[in-house]
């Protein structure tokens, strides 16, 4: 085994790194320039994730250097320790701008929610590796499944996280519709979704409900909830084709742009590199993601399929969501760019997923036991 394990860096998708490596340099030169050079805060924002992304690199070698069966053994296990991270946040952390959502870790802050988004991944895909079913499932078949998904979702959106929530609920509704549902179960889950939209609408905090109705007419309220809206299309506009050039975004260095590090740092590299500079960025967002699903299909078991999967979803995810936000195209709820925005739990988890794709991806040639548990 030792030998195995020297041969699957054979087959390491550094064409890949490379990809991932251009990305992270842009976001990070953006992120400096979002910051203008990090004046105003004690630790530059990009000297933290700076150190955030050599942390995530080396979770990542790390996933890839275990074998693809001991990840499928111990998934509920890390499941399990992301909820218990959640309970101790909602029991013990402290609460910041009415949300309890970080556990404080010296000068740095962990988001476990951020986890639980690569580790329901896994759990899902771990049941379904070895509850196959010919036809689709029943709802009734997918009690277990429903729990893994309820139980994290509900103590998200007790923190508050809406963001988070979403993600969860859409990466848990796409894993479904691809193992497969029968016609009636799914009809009855399409009509159930459609009788909870008036509930969730309901259980929705008032500010929730507000950057909904401004994403429908921002200008309603264009000097307070739509102003983060308006002011980050005036951005991308301002941008034109080419761009106005590092450091140069207006918007930013005069402060118009809120959350301008986080939610629409987009918004800031559009306005500094163009129309043109955002097709690069889309070009190495759909590598990824085309590569994960590549990896997918190549998968030598359920397991591996579903997690390379489930990645390819949770990156889409985040950056059609974060670039419909800049582009008022979708309500503002706090969604992260990847590689891009400032956040060091969101970092990680990015890179960690990163380590299950290149884990399966070097794995699909290694011989494994299958009498291992």
């Amino acid at each position: 085994m030792p030998a195995l394990k020297k041969n699957r860096f054979r087959f390491f998708g550094f064409s890949f790194l490379l990809v991932l490596l251009v990305l992270c340099l842009l976001g990070g030169v953006t992120l400096y320039s979002a910051t203008q050079g990090g004046h105003g805060y004690r630790i530059p924002l990009h000297h933290k994730q700076a150190a955030w992304c050599g942390l995530g690199l080396t979770g990542m070698l790390f996933l890839v250097w275990i074998s693809n069966r001991r990840l499928e053994h111990h998934a509920y296990t890390v499941y399990g320790f992301s909820l218990l991270l959640l309970v101790f946040v909602l029991l013990f952390s402290r609460s910041i701008a009415g949300a309890k959502r970080w556990i404080e870790l010296g000068p740095l802050q962990f988001q476990p929610s951020e986890l639980m988004k690569i580790t329901l991944i896994m759990a899902l895909a771990k049941y379904f590796h070895h509850h196959p079913r010919e036809g689709g499932y029943t709802l009734w078949q997918l009690k277990v499944p429903f729990l893994i998904f309820l139980v994290p979702f509900y103590l998200v959106l007790m923190q508050p996280d809406l963001g988070t929530s979403i993600i969860l609920l859409l990466l848990f509704g796409c894993i479904i519709l691809f193992v497969g549902l029968t016609r009636r179960s799914f009809l009855a889950l399409l009509l159930l979704g459609l009788a909870s939209i008036p509930a969730g609408w309901f259980s929705l905090k008032e500010y929730q409900k507000e950057r909904i109705l401004n994403f429908l007419d921002p200008s309603r309220d264009p000097l307070g909830t739509g102003y983060h809206m308006i002011q980050s299309k005036i951005a991308i506009g301002s941008g034109g084709l080419w761009g106005k050039g590092f450091m140069k975004s207006t918007q930013a260095r005069l402060r118009f742009l809120p959350e301008q590090q986080t939610d629409f740092i987009f918004s800031v590299f559009v306005e500094e590199w163009g129309f043109a500079g955002s097709l690069v960025l889309f070009a190495g967002y759909l590598l990824l993601i085309f590569w994960a699903l590549n990896i997918a299909g190549r998968a030598k078991d359920r397991f591996g399929m579903i997690t390379c999967l489930g990645v390819a979803l949770f990156l889409s995810l985040h950056v059609v969501i974060n670039v419909g936000m800049c582009l008022g195209l979708l309500p503002v709820v706090g969604i992260p760019l990847p590689l891009f925005s400032y956040g060091g739990s969101f970092l990680l988890v990015v890179f960690l997923g990163i380590g299950l794709l290149l884990n399966v991806y070097v794995n699909r040639f290694v011989f494994q036991p299958t009498t291992y548990r």
